[in-house]
This record gives C-alpha cells, structure tokens and sequence, in this order.
C-alpha cells in the first residue's frame, strides 16, 4: 500500500514545529471544543446513541470554510468513539485501487477522514459508494472478455469527509452520508475563549483583554486566531515584556500587517485592487486573481467569503463589485461621492 496516502492521527514525525503547535492545541473531546454549539449537541446524541448499540457512528459530512474545526472534530469523534482515525484527501486518492487498500486495512470502528473530499476522481468514488452503504469493496479481476468482479467485506467503518466546497460534491455521493453539517464562523466571545485555551497549552501570559483584541481581528476563525496567538507571542517577547495586554495585542497585529478588520496584507491588496485599479469593479473574478498574483481558487474560498461576510465586495452577473464600506476602510473615496454629498444630481444637470 502506499503508505503516503494514509496517516494515522498522533503520527508527527515529519510534520513541521508549526502543525505539531496547531495539533497540539486541538481540542480532543466534545466538552473542550468551543463553539459550534448546534452541532455538537447532534454529536453528542449520535456517539451516544451509537455507543448504546455497539455500532459505528453514521458517515458524516463537515462543510464550512477552512479553519473552523472539520479535522479537529473528526479527531474527536475517533476519540470519543474510541477508534483509531485515518487521515488522507481527495487529490492523494489517483485511482480506484488507492482507496481500496485503505479500505482492506481499516478494523470495525475506526474513522477515515478524507479531506478535500470534493476533489475525489469519479473512479475513486465508484469504489466508495458500496464500501459506504454495504461494507463492500467491489474488485474487477482482469481485463477484456476474461474480466470478472469479486465482492470483499469491508470492517464496518466511519467516513468523515470534509470540504469548502459542497457544491463541487456529486449527488450521489453527497446523499450517502447519513449527516451533512455545515460549520459556521465564530462569534468574538467564542475565539476570545479559544485563545484563552491556546495561550494556557502554549504557557503565554495573556490577559482578558489582550485575548479579546486578537479574537477581534481573527475573522471568525480558530485556526486564525491561533496563529495571530503565536505571531503577538514573539512580538511581546521580543519587543515588550512578554506579557499580552490588549495595547501589546493591537501594536503586535499592527506590526504584522493585521487590521482592525482581521484583513492581512493579501487579502488588504485585494481590496486595494478593486478599489484603485479597477475602480470599485465589476471586475471578472480571473481578472481580480491575476491582479494580485493568487489562483481563483484560493480568491473565491479563502478570500472572498470574509469580504463579502464583512459588507466589504458583492458578487454580482458582471463580476465583484467594491462596497462603499470598502473605499471606506481603506481610506478612500468612492467613485461619485465625497464625505460631504448633498443631493443626487437632477436628470439633465
């Protein structure tokens, strides 16, 4: 087997200083996770219930946009299921035969997270679909006149599939999932308590305050949050007492181009884009991509959901379009108004 395409979860050895940080801040229960509160009162009946009856918790569907917990809740319900969890992605599984011998290694339990699942190859998914309903791997031995298929059993297992984008998912395989949730952002309090969380694993002295200002600026999301945590750690380290008060917080942001809106210096010069060099739009979405050097895929799911979030862009049939809360933020003046506008101009003036 391919042993690059599968990673069992607590496996750090080449992970970077970076990702142990970050899977070391996740949460590894239900009662640590913050937010999302919704769903994790669904999670909490399903294990339960699945506990009850011996069985494997129900194929589950995480979509939302990067950051917000898909992994992280995956690894909880391996945790809470008391299995063992698997981790690979949609682009590492080529060919129908990758999947296949994950399949045949999996024991009763255990949970396989395929992330970008969006991005799976239809002959991949051919395979999925009867491991999913039945627990059977479909094999075809041979090629021509002479082929014939053989039905293995598969362990009765948990799909965790996550994805940014549900609507690249076919059908039928969507439908197979017995639980499709959608994660939203945070609210300012519940990064706050994250942050609060992290600071305590990774011993940096923050105070109420200071936590709150990096909340402010994390756009909605944990993994954000965290990593704002660590950059305004080695600020006041290096250039205050170490201690992080909310004027440590907001000089360490500023410092490393954060604003007062959570926008970083890409997602800043999209904007600015927009604004300065395309006049407030519409502009096509690859024209915009090019403008700051970024591929449209990452524009359109890592970009673009904050701004529009924020009032800050409108996607409309012609292309993106600048708000005045845009021009506003980044200091300037729309095309046509000015701070001190009176009435709108007759028909013929």
């Amino acid at each position: 087997m391919r042993d690059e395409l599968l990673s069992p979860s607590g496996d750090d050895d080449e992970r970077g200083e970076e990702e142990r940080d970050e899977h070391g801040l996740r949460p590894q229960s239900l009662d640590d996770f913050v937010g999302q509160e919704q769903l994790k009162g669904h999670l909490r009946v399903m294990m339960t219930a699945a506990r009850n009856r011996e069985q494997p918790i129900g194929h589950m569907l995480f979509a939302g946009p990067p950051g917000l917990g898909k992994t992280t809740l995956a690894g909880i319900i391996a945790n809470e299921m008391g299995a063992t969890m698997h981790v690979t992605s949609g682009p590492a599984l080529e060919k129908g035969g990758d999947l296949a011998a994950i399949l045949t290694k999996l024991e009763d339990g255990d949970v396989l997270f395929i992330d970008e699942i969006h991005r799976l190859a239809r002959p991949v998914e051919e395979v999925l679909y009867p491991a999913m309903e039945d627990f059977q791997l479909d094999l075809v031995l041979g090629k021509g006149p002479a082929a014939r298929t053989m039905r293995l059993p598969v362990a009765r297992f948990t799909l965790v599939g996550a994805t940014t984008r549900t609507g690249l998912i076919t059908g039928p395989l969507r439908d197979r999932f017995d639980y499709p949730a959608r994660l939203d952002y945070y609210e300012p309090d519940e990064l706050r308590s994250i942050v609060l969380r992290a600071a305590g694993i990774l011993d940096v002295a923050i105070d109420e305050d200071g936590a709150g200002e990096i909340a402010l600026r994390s756009r909605g999301t944990p993994r954000i949050s965290n990593r704002l945590l660590r950059q305004v750690r080695d600020f006041a380290e290096v250039e205050r007492d170490g201690i992080i008060t909310k004027d440590v917080a907001r000089d360490g942001l500023e410092f490393f181009g954060v604003d007062t809106r959570g926008l970083d210096k890409s997602t800043r010069a999209l904007l600015m884009a927009l604004c300065g060099m395309f006049e407030g739009g519409p502009v096509g979405l690859k024209t915009l991509s090019i403008s700051v050097s970024e591929p449209v895929e990452t524009v359109e799911d890592v970009y673009e959901p904050y701004l529009i979030q924020q009032g800050f862009l409108i996607r409309t049939p012609k292309g993106r379009v600048a708000t005045v809360a845009a021009w506003q933020h980044l200091g300037m003046t729309a095309p046509g108004s000015s701070p001190d506008t009176g009435d709108p101009p007759g028909l013929f003036d």
